[in-house]
């Protein structure tokens, strides 16, 4: 009993080093928990709480209002483009009208020309009168000839061209004949020279036509960009969070699809 004594006394002071160690060792542990741990003021980033939201925030914000803004620039653009693109079509309509009215006055003079030829022709059935064939009265024929193709060139009733035939006396020119056929020679190839005029003017025309249907459809499909884009540049602007420091976009935006909302073709207008 005393020896089983002696022994329990004698480890007493060895089980109490034993446990001083381990809560020395539960100490450090702990002091070093308490160190790595966050406090309740901060956050790992050395800030105090709520900066990384608020920071999250105003980066979000920054990214809304740029892309409002390049929406409304974008937007601004593309309306300058269609504003651009209705000018041009303004004029290639007028160009079109002009070719319109230069084909009907060639046409009117063909219709001159053809009418008068058929006159002239008409004296044909008639007797020519009967000339004493002399060197004089051939002269006088020429003459007659080259002031009637003079003449006719001078009002554009004749082409350069065609006046040099008669001068040169080909191509159906003889200045041998009476005056009365030559002046039906004449009043055909004006005929003719008035035909040619207007199916060039009525070829114009129709390029003319084709020019400003094509800058119209390009005029339009620029107005119905301008307006989309003004839209979403609008809607943009609206998705900004309020006293979010915006860059004051939404007011030209609201602008910009007004002016370049999409409208009816330049033909349903021009027929009001």
């Amino acid at each position: 009993m005393d020896n089983l004594m002696y022994f329990f006394l004698l480890d007493i002071p060895r089980a109490a080093v034993i446990w001083s160690g381990l809560i020395v060792v539960a100490l450090v542990a702990m002091a070093v928990l308490i160190a790595r741990r966050p406090s309740p003021e901060f956050t790992d980033g050395g800030g105090p709480t709520g900066v990384v939201p608020m920071r999250a925030a105003v980066a979000g914000r920054a990214r809304l209002t740029a892309e409002a803004e390049e929406l409304a620039r974008y937007a601004d653009e593309v309306a300058v483009a269609a504003g651009r693109a209705a000018e041009t079509a303004r004029r290639r309509r007028e160009e079109w009208l002009a070719a319109q009215e230069d084909a009907e006055t060639a046409w009117q003079a063909y219709e001159s020309a053809d009418a008068d030829a058929r006159r002239v022709a008409a004296t044909t059935y008639l007797p020519v009168p009967r000339t004493p064939r002399t060197p004089s009265e051939y002269a006088d024929r020429e003459r007659y000839l080259h002031r009637a193709a003079l003449s006719a060139c001078g009002r554009q009733d004749l082409s350069v061209l065609e006046l040099g035939n008669a001068l040169a006396h080909r191509n159906g020119w003889d200045p041998r004949r009476h005056p009365v056929e030559q002046e039906v020679v004449l009043r055909r190839a004006v005929r003719e020279s008035r035909l040619a005029a207007q199916r060039t003017a009525t070829e114009r025309e129709h390029a003319a036509w084709r020019t400003a249907e094509a800058a119209a459809v390009a005029a339009q499909s620029l107005r119905d960009e301008a307006f989309a884009a003004a839209q979403r540049a609008r809607q943009a602007s609206h998705l900004l969070p309020p006293g979010g420091g915006g860059t004051g976009t939404s007011t030209p935006v609201r602008d910009a699809s007004r002016q370049h909302r999409p409208a009816t073709g330049w033909r349903t207008a021009s027929a009001g």
